[in-house]
């Protein structure tokens, strides 16, 4: 992901090169003026290694603040759109879209409309404790992404490599203790047996589910009250027949019309209809570009009936998809073999990583743009100076420990130990920007999160919204950046003008 925290991780390595290309010089000086040693040369008593260690920090405040200046000439766009994989906009013929979180958005008072009817399911159809009513949404609590233990009935962020974060593990309310989650998993690793399956869902064994969908949000809320009470009231229950029970009450919101009759009844508190999104549709509609809309499309194969103008579904036999027309159930394996429309030439956007894309970047070879709302607020964040600062301060940190880790003896530790302890306040300070109890989406402390791992894997692109395709010719090509990999020197990528990303002035400016 391109970030202002990727320019402040390149601004920490250059802090740490500072330093080592001010001992050197130091080091030319003392050959000329005599024998007077410089504290750029370690010493070998302990007090003379205090010493050092705290000159090398200080210089490595110095260079921090004065590479701050220039990261913050260079913000990136909120509005822009990120590349994973090559893609040319020239060779896309159709353009499909989903509904929901796609062309259109929902206010903040949908996912208190979701929470509030599957808690009240719980209370009346499985006959769940009438006080958990005192609980209400809060929509600052979850972070999508995130996995849930089936059966140890704790949430948790995970990061790419199936390591858990530490500090960011619930149960109900409360943050579960490092020692405690350490004990649980012998470790903070997850095995791959116990993760969620290929589509983030809890099944065959499997005891982790994944919640990527944006109106799972009140479904992870809703478990960690419920959890909540249970826990205060020392009262016993299977976390199994919980998970099934919240879940099944969250699917029933959809199903049985609870939520759709809501909206339906006030459309204006609910749905917003963005401008910009009309103007990306007919911008495509002015350049001859086929469009169509798919949205829940059930599993099951069943052929589509055309719908006729009073809402009457048709019997007719349908060989063909027409321009115009309304098609309702059918799957996405009968809209291909009706379309035929197969490879490059289609690019879909959705906000499900894994219902939305997966299956038909891997199995159709559709391009695939993935919309993230989240994404906005966090380059916002990620473009304020403080977080600037604490980021670019945190990576020349890590790379002063990483160099000064040679020194072993008592008093050398002893400083080092401050280090790491001020290390891991920032660390916590940059995940408390983003989200209280989870940091942000796409970063764990120093990993990407499983999240933006399938994300790289299933989207060519990524972008907050439809609406910044308006920024970009119809025959653009975006090209990912060649991010230098741990083996390879990162210079060439830092000081290329060609390889920056899409940066908030230049947008701007036009």
């Amino acid at each position: 992901m391109a970030t202002a925290a990727a320019a402040a991780r390149g601004a920490g390595a250059r802090a740490v090169a500072a330093l080592r290309r001010g001992c050197r010089t130091a080091a030319r000086g003392r050959s000329r003026a005599g024998p007077a040693r410089s504290l750029c040369t370690a010493p070998g008593t302990a007090p003379d290694m205090k010493r050092y260690l705290w000159e090398r920090y200080r210089e490595g405040k110095r260079s921090t603040a004065e590479l701050v200046p220039s990261i913050m000439s260079n913000l990136l766009n909120p509005d822009a759109i990120f590349s994973n994989n090559e893609m040319s906009l020239s060779d896309i013929e159709i353009y499909g879209f989903d509904y929901d979180y796609t062309l259109v958005f929902y206010s903040k008072h949908l996912h208190t409309l979701i929470f509030n009817a599957a808690r009240d399911l719980l209370i009346n159809e499985h006959r769940y404790p009438v006080e958990i009513r005192k609980y209400e949404y809060d929509p600052n609590f979850a972070i999508r992404g995130l996995h849930y233990d089936v059966q140890r009935a704790v949430l948790m962020k995970i990061d790419a490599f199936h390591y858990i974060q530490l500090g960011t593990v619930y149960r109900g309310l409360s943050v579960v203790p490092d020692e405690e989650v350490i004990e649980m998993y012998e470790g903070s690793h997850v095995p791959l047996e116990q993760m969620s399956d290929f589509y983030g869902k809890s099944s065959h064994g499997n005891t982790m589910k994944q919640f990527m969908d944006i109106f799972s949000l009140p479904e992870m809320t809703l478990l960690s009250c419920v959890n909540e009470y249970f826990l205060k009231n020392n009262i016993d229950y299977e976390p199994v027949h919980l998970y099934k029970d919240v879940k099944d009450s969250i699917r029933d919101v959809h199903t049985k019309g609870i939520m759709y009759r809501a909206i339906e009844a006030d459309i204006e508190k609910y749905i917003c209809y963005p401008e910009q999104t009309r103007a990306v549709l007919a911008k495509l509609a002015d350049h001859g570009k086929k469009m169509f809309l798919i949205t829940n499309s059930p599993s099951s194969f069943v052929p589509f009936r055309k719908v006729n103008e009073k809402g009457v579904l048709l019997w007719d036999k349908i060989y063909k998809l027409q321009k115009g027309q309304i098609y309702k159930q059918g799957n996405l394996y009968e809209f291909l073999k009706l379309t035929g429309w197969r490879g490059s030439k289609v690019l879909y956007f959705g906000d499900h990583i894994y219902s939305d894309l997966a299956d038909l970047t891997l199995k159709h070879g559709w391009r695939t743009g993935a919309i993230i709302p989240e994404l906005r607020s966090e380059l916002r964040i990620m473009n304020t100076e403080q977080y600037i600062q604490t980021m670019t301060w945190l990576q020349t940190l890590t790379g002063l420990l990483e160099q000064m880790q040679v020194h072993r003896d008592a008093e050398s530790q002893l400083v080092l130990q401050e280090w790491k302890k001020e290390r891991k306040e920032m660390r916590e300070m940059t995940k408390g920007s983003f989200n209280t109890q989870f940091g942000s989406l796409f970063r764990t402390d120093q990993n990407p999160t499983y999240f933006l791992r399938r994300l790289s894997r299933f989207a060519d692109i990524y972008m907050a919204s439809l609406s910044c395709l308006l920024s970009y010719d119809v025959s653009h090509t975006f090209y990912p950046r060649r991010t230098p990999l741990q083996h390879e020197l990162p210079a060439w990528s830092d000081r290329s003008p060609a390889t920056r990303p899409p940066l908030l002035q230049e947008a701007q400016a036009k």
